[in-house]
Order: C-alpha cells, then structure tokens, then sequence
C-alpha cells in the first residue's frame, strides 16, 4: 500500500520563538524545492514558515561539513532557570564562548536610522557610565580570558563624553582586537577627533565603519539622510591616517542588494580599507513593515550575490565560519597593488575546522597555522599560479 508523502524533507528540529509574541516554541527545519525553512508552531498565534537558506545544499554542508567542538568560556555568568533564550549571559547551556562580543556603551546617536536594530537617536541622551563601563570589560575577560574581538558600539560610539577612556580601558586588558561600530559623522566632522583617533596604537585597532552604499537614494531609505559625502569625508580621512578599515553594509533587498560587487570594489580602491561586511536588516527595532517574503536576504544569497557580482570571488571562496557556520561566512583575498588575489581557495578545510588547534573564531588571520599556510602559498617556490 502506497503512502502520501509530505511535499518537503523533514531535516532536523530546533527550538525558536514566536515573531508575534517571543515566546518559546518549538520548530522544525524543512527543506522544499531546494530552500531551507523554519517552521514554527505557537499556541496562541498558529504556524508559521520562515525562509532561513535558499541553497540547501550549502546549508547542509554548513551543518555537516563546517562544525567543530564547541569551545566552553572560561566562566559562565547565568545559571540555568527557564532555559533558552531566557537564561543567556551566557549560560551552561549555551553551546559556544563568545566569537564577538559587542559592548553599548551609549544609548545616543548623531542619526535617526529607519533600519537601527536598538532604536538609538539624537533624543535618547544616556551614556553608560564607566564604572559600568569597567566591569563589562572585566566580565568579558573573565569569561573569555583573551578575548578574540569586542566592538565598542551604540548608538554612536565616538559621542561618549568618555570615548578616549573607554578605549583605553579596553586596550589595557589583554583583548586581542577592538574595533569602532561608527556611522563615521565625528570621523568626518571633527578634525581633532579623528587626530586624537590616529595617536593610538594601531595594533589591534578597527574602525567598523557603516558604508551601505554608493546611491543616495538608497542611503536616504536606509539612513534618512544624505551621507554620501560624509562617508567619503570619514574616508579620506582614514586613508590620510592610515586607520585599519572595514566597510559594513546593510542591505536591504532590491534596494542596495545590488551593489555588491561596486562596494567590494570601491573598497579595495581604499588604501585604508582591509575588509567589507555585509549584513541584512532584520525585523527589530526600528524597521517598519518588514515583509519577509519580500525583504529578507538570507546569508546563502548573500554569498552567491558575492561571486555573481565582485568578479573577483566564486561561491567556494566564500565558506562557512564554524563558529556559527549556517549564519556568517567569509573569503580572503591577498591586495597586490591594484588587483586582489582569492586566498580562501587555497585552504584545506582541515585549517579551520579539523586538527589540533583549530579555534573557533571570527579572526582567522590570527591562527598561526593559517599564517604558516599562507606563507608556503605564497613563497617563490609554491606559487598558486
């Protein structure tokens, strides 16, 4: 006797929660027509599908391929009362240290962005204060011991009144690299500031500077204002410090999806410039009338728009990072001049994931088996070419 069959595979389940209420339900993942779902079932709100990959077979290869052991803090700073996501800080439960951790140290912002995720604006006024401060820092350390990255964030960042201590304070404990969440306008606006800025120890130091696009149509949706000069300000004078760069962009589907290639491009023209982000508004915060169906970029299509468009990479220079594969990716390209050469490539996955001393993190450059590869690469008698 023949039995019906479902119209999809049944992959995995997963716990989530519901968009309409934020509590905890349970999920499961489905695979239909080669694109990966989520499907949620709430008492009070019914059922609900949400697209998570539109490439099946890299997600399963992100899940499959790309894992490693999770690797454990140093100390956990919650205990396990109601479970996940209510206990996080992290908890016992929680599978992974922090690969990033983002520190808010001001609630105040110099723009009013439609797409800002934390709702931060000229009219929220409260800095935290460094005492407070203080003791973030040194519960990151406690439980990280040599934390990989922490990004000073915000609201707007360079507008604490104690900026410069802040910064200090981070540098005096041992965190291998601190990067600067800025929309740039201080960079751009104030000279003695973004002088103060280039006085500091380079190493280890990151400007994560927000650069969605080359359109001021786009930046007046994305910002409600016109940055296009500001940006270009903010650059000119990092290019003239010679301050370590990365371009973030926030993209929004149909509008600056498009320009991937031209912003990976603008990019490497920018002496100042090591690296370019992309990341996709999400429905939080201050984004109004988010249509899934219609808005949301999922991290596969980001990475096929990548190889489609920069002419420089191809999908499988663009892989999973363990730390969190199904959710962030990444390639590296060698700058030579005026033209970049495709590091990722030359890679054995085994570098990353497999073998004594793979970490798990989101600074590879860091991993001195990944630099002892890169050296046999590139030395004159072991040329990818």
């Amino acid at each position: 006797m023949s039995r019906k069959t479902r119209p999809y595979l049944f992959y995995d389940t997963t716990a989530s929660v519901c968009s309409a209420c934020r509590e905890r339900v349970e999920a499961k993942i489905l695979i239909k027509a080669e694109r990966v779902y989520l499907e949620k079932w709430c008492p009070a709100h019914g059922f609900e599908r949400v697209l998570i990959s539109d490439d099946a077979g890299y997600y399963r290869q992100c899940r499959e391929q790309w894992i490693k052991p999770p690797e454990l803090p140093q100390r956990f700073a919650t205990a396990m009362q109601r479970g996940c996501p209510w206990d996080c800080g992290l908890c016992p439960d929680h599978m992974q240290h922090a690969c990033l951790t983002v520190l808010e140290i001001t609630e105040h912002c110099n723009l009013r962005c439609p797409v800002c995720y934390a709702e931060s604006g000229p009219e929220r006024t409260r800095h935290r204060p460094m005492a407070e401060i203080e003791r973030m820092l040194d519960a990151v350390v406690a439980a990280e011991g040599e934390p990989d990255v922490v990004q000073l964030s915000g609201g707007e960042p360079t507008l604490h009144p104690q900026f410069f201590e802040i910064l200090a304070a981070a540098r005096a404990r041992p965190i291998r690299h601190i990067m600067i969440n800025t929309n740039g306008l201080r960079i751009a606006r104030d000279p003695a500031f973004a002088a103060r800025l280039a006085e500091e120890d380079r190493r280890g130091l990151e400007i994560y500077l927000q650069f969605d696009s080359l359109d001021d149509r786009a930046l007046r949706e994305l910002r409600g204002a016109d940055l296009a000069r500001i940006h270009h300000e903010a650059l000119d004078r990092l290019n003239e410090y010679g301050l370590s760069t990365t371009l973030v962009a926030t993209l929004k589907k149909g509008l600056n999806d498009g320009e991937i290639g031209d912003i990976i491009r603008f990019g490497l023209e920018q002496p100042c410039v090591r690296g370019v982000t992309f990341q996709p508004i999400e429905d939080a915060g201050r984004v109004e009338d988010y249509d899934g169906a219609r808005h949301r970029l999922t991290v596969s299509e980001i990475r096929r728009k990548i190889a489609e468009q920069s002419g420089l990479f191809t999908l499988e220079d663009v892989v999973p990072v363990p730390c969190n594969p199904d959710t962030l990716a990444m390639a590296y390209a060698l700058r030579l001049g005026d033209e970049a050469v495709p590091l990722t490539r030359y890679l054995d996955r085994d570098i990353l994931v497999g073998g004594a001393g793979a970490a798990n993190t989101i600074a590879f450059e860091r991993d001195p088996r990944l630099k002892e590869t890169l050296f046999r690469l590139f030395s004159t008698n072991h040329s990818p070419d």
